[in-house]
């Protein structure tokens, strides 16, 4: 890719937050897109997800499905587009519905037109976003649809149809595209090697019947009555062998008197474990096993099990006992049926029963079902057209509008609502509508602040427990009902309120209004702290003072004070200082009066002198502040690849926040039933200003500031001079 713009497309910009920006205003834009160099475009990465476009569109566009798009993928999508629509102006119009004559791809046209063939529209010579989402109504009226799953009222003949439902009943199925529950090769691959194993498992007993089913279908009863009781009497004919073995051994393998004697204290049962230990009948060296008296009882039943199923049968009726040669030989006329049981396929078709397994077999059953799904596969391409019908219809409404929030930021600027725009926060009697869904708290920590702009970070939540976390960017307006904890009501895109509290706040200057008057609101604060530190030390004093009081006046009789009399010296003193002030003012008035009649504008000049003394510094650094704050730190801690700075001044910052006012036809009244009663501070205030500027001027503190005549030296000159 070339990495200067060539000159073979009139490209038109716009300056937009300190940055040129594209418009992109016809399809040739779209059409050149490609041409434009990367180091203009105002973004380069985009999520696909936290912001306010429909996923479904950016997962089309996101290819490598990594949740970034990038501008070869975004190239791509206009590419596509490009060959799609018959004119890209097309795509300026916006909408969630497209023309069928506007579609230049004819196997997508023809798409288009079946799908409103299969809706009932045949008539209709446009395809809505609607239309391409009713895939249930799209394909409820077609046999087949190209999905390669069949449900079985996809099959023509009644035999096929009962076999899918058959195949649904045992192995499952899955949905196609309508909707319908069926089965695909996969699942039809499954049932047929199921029911090919079981019927080969059970052709194996049939071969051999005599040596695997020695009983019939009996053997398997005989089997189990074997299986139940074999640890129990292999344990008694292992017992009467080491009887043999030693004689010794045969007094403890009957248990000791003790044993039984502990069962003595117990309440007992036949199928309590205690007894269920014991050996399965009295050992002595070489003795059969009983099988009639002499037993367990916790074992009786099983024996008397094993000699009707397994005993009599095979071996000989009317038996009393049972010898270990007996056993062996009894355990290996049923160990063919053992072997073969074992073997026995894990399937899901056994509930069908053999001979319907067999049927399935004997006929053309699965070949017949394969055709089915082969032909429904053969519409697979056609029917993949329809998802690239939807993927038109949502690029007609949503690509341009990508582009504006990627290539430039026209929607931002253009106060369209950008699709990082989460909503509106409504606190402190104002709008903010520059909110932005927080995707990753910890680079929001990092990133963030970097912006230059008064962030609030609010955790909002709906009922149900729904809860996310938005910053809201504050760009017009002050910050001092701003804090930690105050509550507010977020609106999303959608309309739906959210409760919003502040968790926490990155402060920076708001605006030059709120500059103007910080000095200003700093001094009352530190007014109010002095003063309020003051008083608590007065009232300290106070208390002291009243309780020295309260103990002279009690021993008032005791002593008796000299009336006092007035300090001459105090007297002077206050002669002095109001001589001061009324030779000031009078000496200032007349000044004032030269001035006035000689320039008024140096009186102006003056006010303004002070004013700019005071609050320029406050304001000259918020101006340099306001004027490097950058949206693009805060989209970059969202997962945005932002190319360029994306300035928020103070013209556009007023947009971004909206501070209360009153309707423009409005009537406002002034008489406040509950307003306080005026008192002339201000009065007092200017008073005790004067005072003290006049103490300073008649002891010369102010004549490096003043002009000649004013001067303190001037009015009272030295004497001797």
């Amino acid at each position: 890719m070339s990495e200067t713009t060539p000159r073979n497309h009139g490209w038109k910009f716009f300056l937009a937050g300190g940055v040129d920006q594209v418009a992109l205003r016809t399809g040739a834009d779209l059409a050149h897109l490609d041409q434009l160099d990367k180091k203009l475009w105002v973004a380069l990465t985009v999520p696909t997800r936290g912001i306010e476009f429909d996923p479904k569109t950016l997962d089309l566009i996101d290819t490598d499905k990594d949740g970034r798009i990038r501008p070869p993928e975004l190239l791509a999508a206009v590419k596509w587009a490009e060959a799609s629509f018959k004119r890209l102006d097309d795509l300026f119009k916006g909408g969630d519905s497209v023309p069928l004559e506007a579609i230049q791809d004819s196997a997508l046209a023809a798409s288009a037109r079946r799908i409103l063939q299969n809706l009932g529209k045949a008539s209709a010579s446009v395809i809505s976003l609607a239309d391409v989402t009713d895939t249930t109504n799209i394909f409820a009226a077609t046999r087949l649809n190209g999905d390669g799953v069949v449900p079985p009222d996809a099959a023509g003949d009644v035999a096929i149809r009962q076999i899918i439902e058959e195949m649904l009943a045992t192995v499952g199925g899955l949905p196609d595209r309508s909707g319908k529950p069926g089965v695909n090769q996969a699942k039809a691959d499954q049932f047929f090697a199921e029911v090919k194993a079981f019927s080969e498992w059970h052709a194996k007993s049939e071969a051999d019947r005599a040596a695997i089913l020695p009983l019939g279908e009996a053997t398997a009863a005989a089997a189990t009555a074997i299986k139940q009781v074999k640890a129990k009497v292999d344990d008694y004919f292992a017992r009467c062998r080491l009887a043999a073995f030693d004689s010794r051994a045969a007094a403890p393998l009957n248990r000791a008197e003790a044993d039984f004697v502990a069962l003595a204290g117990k309440e007992l049962s036949l199928g309590s474990d205690d007894i269920a230990k014991l050996p399965l009948a009295h050992v002595e060296a070489g003795r059969p096993l009983p099988l009639v008296t002499g037993l367990n009882p916790a074992w009786q039943n099983g024996v008397e099990i094993l000699v009707a199923s397994a005993v009599t049968p095979l071996l000989a009726p009317d038996r009393t006992f049972l010898t270990e040669a007996d056993w062996g030989a009894l355990q290996a006329m049923v160990a063919p049926f053992n072997a073969w049981a074992a073997a026995k396929p894990a399937t899901l078709v056994e509930k069908l029963g053999l001979v319907r397994v067999r049927e399935l077999l004997a006929g053309n059953a699965q070949a017949a079902i394969n055709a089915l799904i082969t032909e429904d596969l053969a519409l697979e391409a056609e029917f993949k057209q329809i998802s690239a019908v939807e993927k038109l219809v949502l690029f007609q409404r949503d690509l341009v509008r990508l582009l504006n929030n990627y290539v430039s930021f026209a929607e931002f600027y253009g106060q369209r609502g950008a699709i990082f725009q989460a909503g509106s926060l409504y606190l402190d009697a104002r709008t903010c509508h520059l909110c932005i869904e927080v995707v990753d708290a910890a680079k929001h920590a990092t990133l963030a602040g970097l912006a230059g702009a008064y962030l609030a970070y609010c955790d909002v939540t709906r009922v149900g427990g729904t809860k996310k976390t938005i910053v809201a960017v504050f760009t017009d307006g002050d910050s001092d009902n701003l804090m930690v904890g105050r509550n507010g009501v977020f609106y999303d895109c959608k309309g739906l309120d959210w409760d919003a509290t502040i968790t926490k706040i990155v402060a920076n200057p708001i605006s030059i209004r709120e500059a103007f008057w910080s000095p200003y609101k700093k001094f009352v604060r530190l007014v109010e702290e002095q003063i309020a530190k003051r008083a608590a030390a007065a009232e300290a004093e106070a208390h002291t003072k009243v309780s020295t009081v309260a103990t002279t006046v009690a021993n008032a009789d005791k002593t008796k004070a000299d009336p006092k009399k007035l300090d001459v010296g105090t007297v002077a003193a206050l002669g002095v200082a109001f001589g001061a002030i009324g030779g000031f003012l009078t000496h200032a008035s007349a000044y004032a009066m030269s001035v006035l009649v000689g320039g008024p504008l140096m009186v102006l000049g003056a006010l303004l002198g002070v004013i700019a003394i005071i609050s320029g510094p406050s304001m000259l650094l918020a101006f340099m502040k306001l004027r490097q704050r950058n949206l693009a730190p805060i989209l970059d801690a969202n997962g945005w690849a932002i190319n360029t700075k994306a300035k928020m001044n103070v013209p556009f910052g007023s947009a971004l926040t909206h501070v209360a006012k009153l309707p423009l036809l409005a009537e406002r009244s002034l008489d406040d039933p509950y307003a306080e009663k005026k008192r002339p501070w201000r009065t007092y205030t200017v008073g005790l200003v004067l005072v003290f500027l006049a103490y300073c001027w008649s002891i010369g503190k102010l004549d490096g500031y003043l002009p000649e005549p004013l001067k303190s030296t001037h009015v009272f000159p030295a004497q001797g001079k």
